[in-house]
């Protein structure tokens, strides 16, 4: 069983993914925080920074926003063809032009929102890309004649001038994929139809995206007879119930209201949330692990600690490695950490031991919901991945 609690107070709203009764995610939304990571506005260019290439946008909001040449130039397959730097961003865009353009990271109180001209529209079985012919398919989807199947069906449908990333979710699916595609392609031309008609020149939002829950529950749909949500007020439940009535495919789905304080005392949820903050973590070995956030990226460091295991050295360093692994993936999605991630192994000597910790955090990252992508060990013997947020962060 998996469920969703809410549980709504003065501060806002904090919410735990929960499976078999161990928490698997967990978000907090500050009332005070406005997140805007995937919204879309008209945006109006303000200064063109020629030495940075890069140019800062008004979409409205307290900080002006920011953008790279690269995300103004049309968008290309990177695995194809190389991104061209020779040209200059002043030929590009200018002061006062618009720009329609979609929120990638949120502001922090240092800097503004970093924006991009490159739309990315999620749906329930892909995410559609305008103004691109680019057809990709996530990595999950590993049977090649699977890939091929869904690769062609989304082609064959793609109104001419779109692309699309197909989604794990899409697996086995055809006429539900067809109508996912007729929505969401709806969807894009209502938000350019408003742009066209926006005649102000001044920033407007056209879209807004989805909140935590809903992005949750377009993750869960083919799992919505599975899955339950508990909440502990009317306001949340009536947002919901809402929602459920909009799209016939969640006409299953459990929400409960229990109007309680803390509806997060089920399964010691406390106790559980509390952990997460911890530098360090135990393994059940004896080894622990420590997870130390900068701003540039997250470092994760293996130890033996108390193990001192029971045959040879490359035998204990192994198992340490292979523990703290599945730890490690389980702390990326409950912390919800995005970036580059560097994980300092135990030193090991067996190259095929170092295969199989690499082979098991593929393994394991392909039960995240997020995107990630393991880039393998450095000349350092650094293990090198990076993940994308589900949820935007203030920090």
């Amino acid at each position: 069983m998996i469920e969703i609690i809410i549980q709504t107070n003065k501060n806002g709203k904090q919410i735990a993914l929960i499976e078999n009764g161990k928490l698997i995610e967990y978000y907090e939304e500050d009332k005070e925080f406005k997140r805007r990571e995937g919204n879309i506005y008209i945006g109006i260019v303000k200064d063109v920074i020629a030495g940075m290439q890069s140019a800062f946008v008004d979409i409205g909001t307290e900080k002006n926003s920011f953008i790279h040449l690269k995300d103004i130039l049309p968008k290309v397959d990177e695995t194809k063809e190389k991104i061209k730097e020779d040209i200059e961003i002043k030929k590009e865009v200018k002061p006062n032009q618009k720009l329609l353009v979609q929120v990638k990271k949120d502001s922090n109180e240092k800097k503004g929102a970093r924006v991009s001209t490159h739309i990315n529209l999620p749906s329930k079985y892909i995410a559609l890309l305008p103004n691109t012919d680019i057809i990709t398919i996530s990595q999950k989807i590993e049977d090649e004649k699977e890939q091929k199947r869904l690769i062609k069906i989304v082609k064959d449908n793609l109104s001419e001038g779109n692309g699309a990333i197909i989604r794990t979710s899409a697996q086995n699916k055809e006429k539900e994929i067809i109508e996912d595609i007729k929505k969401v392609e709806k969807k894009w031309n209502n938000i350019l139809q408003t742009s066209i008609s926006s005649e102000l020149n001044e920033p407007k939002l056209l879209y807004r995206s989805e909140n935590i829950v809903e992005k949750m529950l377009i993750d869960f749909t083919e799992d919505n007879n599975n899955l339950q949500i508990i909440v502990n007020d009317v306001k949340t439940l009536k947002e919901l119930e809402d929602f459920k009535n909009e799209n016939k495919e969640y006409s299953n789905l459990k929400i409960e209201i229990k109007e309680q304080e803390n509806i997060l005392d089920i399964y010691e949820l406390e106790k559980q949330i509390e952990k997460i903050q911890n530098r360090k973590i135990w393994l059940k070995c004896g080894g622990f692990i420590t997870i130390d956030k900068t701003e540039a990226l997250t470092a994760i460091d293996v130890n033996t600690g108390k193990y001192t295991g029971n045959q040879n050295l490359e035998q204990t360093v192994y198992r340490v490695n292979q523990e703290a692994t599945i730890e490690i993936v389980k702390q990326l999605k409950l912390r919800d950490i995005g970036g580059i991630i560097i994980i300092d192994y135990i030193d090991m000597k067996n190259k095929d031991n170092k295969d199989k910790i690499e082979r098991l955090l593929k393994d394991e990252l392909k039960k995240d919901r997020s995107k990630t992508q393991v880039e393998g060990f450095t000349k350092l013997d650094l293990m090198e991945l990076t993940r994308k947020h589900i949820c935007s962060h203030k920090d």
